[in-house]
């Protein structure tokens, strides 16, 4: 009985501490969490619009409404990104719907800004990985014979993060073959097939190189 007296006392005192502490808490400090909160249901709210449409940008085999699409999908995201940001979502969401554009340059910038310090850190490793995919393929949409190094550069790091990431292998083999290093391109195939024996692109590659 004395033990149930004591836990109950204990556990009034931490509701009165918690209590006084929000009670304490300056009015400035209170209505910058409803704010930001506010702020990212909407940021929220306005991504997962942009990526619908960027879905059905992607669906419809009619380039002027798919254009139209990727369009409001890019408004979308820079709504998301007036209200945060710092969101790498949300900068992916926009390369994304630029490149369904054909707006190579500005969706590798987009790609860019979701990669750096320190908007990198809210992605999960598999997310970075899959965007340094993005950006590689960008670059070497961009300009393939300058940035290839680039690219190599981003898909070894995406590998490393994801290491079943087949497109990253099989765009890692086509850099290689480019830089004439066919033992590298040869691997990086194999490393494809591993994963996706049925993987053509990878196996045909190999074919190529090894005959």
């Amino acid at each position: 009985m004395p033990t149930e007296i004591l836990i109950n006392v204990a556990f009034l005192i931490l509701t009165l501490g918690i209590f006084l502490s929000i009670y304490n808490l300056p009015k400035k400090t209170l209505t910058n969490l409803r704010t930001n909160r506010r702020a990212a249901t909407q940021s929220n709210r306005h991504f997962l619009n942009g990526a619908q449409l960027l879905s059905r940008a992607r669906s419809t085999r009619n380039r002027s409404v798919s254009i139209s699409l990727a369009k409001d999908a890019v408004a979308e995201a820079d709504k998301a990104l007036a209200l945060q940001p710092r969101d790498p979502a949300a900068h992916i969401l926009r390369g994304l719907a630029l490149d369904q554009m054909g707006h190579k340059s500005s969706a590798l910038r987009s790609l860019d800004t979701a990669l750096s310090p320190p908007v990198v850190k809210s992605l999960s490793e598999r997310e970075k990985g899959d965007a340094l995919v993005k950006r590689a393929e960008l670059q070497l949409a961009v300009n393939r014979r300058r940035r290839v190094e680039s690219a190599v550069s981003d898909l070894l790091e995406a590998v490393e993060l994801t290491r079943d990431n087949v497109k990253a292998f099989c765009l890692l083999g086509q850099c290689y073959e480019q830089k004439g290093t066919r033992d590298e391109a040869c691997k990086a195939y194999k490393e494809a097939l591993k994963i996706d024996p049925e993987c053509s692109l990878a196996r045909e590659a190999l074919g190529r190189l090894t005959s």
